[in-house]
């Protein structure tokens, strides 16, 4: 199979049958449709070259940027792009998490800035977020720079619509898979190959996987960040699931191990929500079903992202207080505070104020007084014992409230007589009109 361009090579990726024996479905048969394969390596490859193919010979003669709100595969796969048209490109975020990524995106020759934000991801509705605000800019006509807008732009969609549906159905002899289960990070891939599948079979169910609200998965979104996306559309699901770190890690294994396919944390991801959802369905099935899900991109680039949640793997001992042990009751029952009183407690009480989030988001805007400690950080502090005085009360604050929660349960649970998250995070605490101030 010959190609004049690496471009060619994007798409029409191999559907995989799961062995049942794998799987333990009696009356489903599973399909992996192996993103992975693409080029540049993840099902981004579709819609950067989707959103980007119109405009980059364009581009090329006026000598412009490409730039995207991405810290991950749509930012790889358009700095590949960018480069192959003697373009730059300019991966905007508010936190790069994934030293892998980043790596590979300097080796690339990527510019990397990342921005204040109040929160992880882009929040359209946070009129006085730098990220928002740079977003505006960017998406403004007259620019000198190509904005491929995965957020926003339908091409996003368009990509796995024309493309990824379609080829599901011609793998399986021209029929639409009964269950379609997917990820949600952009909702580009989801809301694409829903509407292709159920253009073909209206009865397809479609069950969309959300990251779980304390944890963080690459590529997967809590549902409160899926609110956030142009492109999410609740009405695409029949349902909408959460998947939490380990079981994303736990469905990774299985794939890398049972199925010799190398998928990271997302395929992970999608496999295990794919069969608990699927398990109860096929006890009560008296013919066959088909189901598929995506297989979004490569182990390689998460092996720190796996080892700093299960070091057992690599040959290191589990480490000791480790928030991923915290049974959920724990966590629902944590020691918290509302904004209002914990205005008052911070007046009175004085307890240390500790912002989680990451530095740009604490630059932008903080509680007075707090400091920052980056959640990552925070919980390799936590590995050594209580980080703080017994005799010095602790708020912790998170974006929304998930995170310093399982903090605050953990904390407690380890000794600390009067730590409490913050009910609803800085957003809540600016929301009520609470001050805050910037660096």
């Amino acid at each position: 199979m010959r190609y004049d361009s690496i471009t060619e090579a994007i798409g029409n990726t191999p559907l995989v049958r799961i062995d049942r024996a794998v799987h333990g479905l009696n009356n489903i048969d599973l399909y992996a449709k192996l993103e992975l394969l693409n080029p540049f390596g993840s099902v981004k490859d579709r819609a950067a070259w989707n959103m980007a193919r119109p405009h980059l010979a364009a581009m090329a003669e006026e000598g412009g940027q490409v730039v995207e709100l991405s810290s991950g595969n749509t930012a790889k796969a358009l700095a590949v792009l960018a480069g192959m048209h003697g373009l730059t490109f300019k991966s905007v975020t508010n936190r790069m998490r994934i030293p892998e990524i980043k790596d590979l995106l300097l080796l690339l020759g990527a510019e990397i800035e990342e921005l204040p934000g109040q929160s992880e991801c882009l929040d359209p509705t946070a009129t006085d977020d730098p990220l928002t605000l740079f977003h505006r800019t960017l998406s403004e006509p007259g620019g000198t720079h190509l904005h491929t807008d995965q957020y926003f732009n339908p091409r996003n969609t368009e990509a796995h619509f024309t493309g990824t549906g379609p080829e599901i159905v011609k793998d399986l002899d021209g029929r639409a898979p009964d269950w379609f289960i997917a990820c949600v990070g952009t909702a580009g891939s989801s809301t694409g190959v829903a509407r292709a599948l159920r253009e073909h079979d209206p009865a397809v169910r479609v069950v969309g996987l959300v990251a779980a609200k304390s944890d963080f998965i690459p590529g997967i979104r809590t549902i409160d960040e899926a609110h956030e996306v142009g492109l999410f559309d609740p009405g695409t699901y029949d349902t909408i699931e959460a998947v939490s770190a380990d079981d994303a890690i736990e469905g990774m294994l299985t794939l890398n191990r049972r199925c010799g396919i190398l998928a990271g944390p997302t395929g992970g991801a999608a496999y295990f929500g794919a069969v608990r959802q699927l398990r109860e369905a096929d006890r009560e099935l008296t013919q066959r079903q088909s189901a598929a899900f995506i297989v979004c991109d490569r182990v390689e680039s998460y092996l720190s992202y796996v080892r700093r949640r299960r070091p057992d793997l690599f040959g290191s001992p589990r480490r000791r207080n480790s928030p991923a042990d915290l049974p959920e009751s724990a966590i629902r029952t944590a020691p918290a505070i509302g904004v209002t009183d914990a205005q008052a407690w911070i007046a009175t009480g004085e307890p240390l104020v500790v912002d989680l989030r990451s530095p740009y988001a604490y630059a932008a805007l903080h509680i007075d007084g707090s400091v920052n400690i980056v959640d990552e950080l925070f919980e390799e502090l936590l590995h050594g014992g209580l980080p703080f005085s017994r005799n010095r009360p602790v708020l912790l604050a998170c974006p929304v409230g998930e995170k310093s929660a399982r903090y605050a349960a953990l904390l407690t649970r380890m000794g600390h007589p009067d730590v409490r998250s913050l009910t609803g995070g800085i957003i809540a605490w600016r929301d009520a009109g609470a001050p805050l101030v910037r660096d």
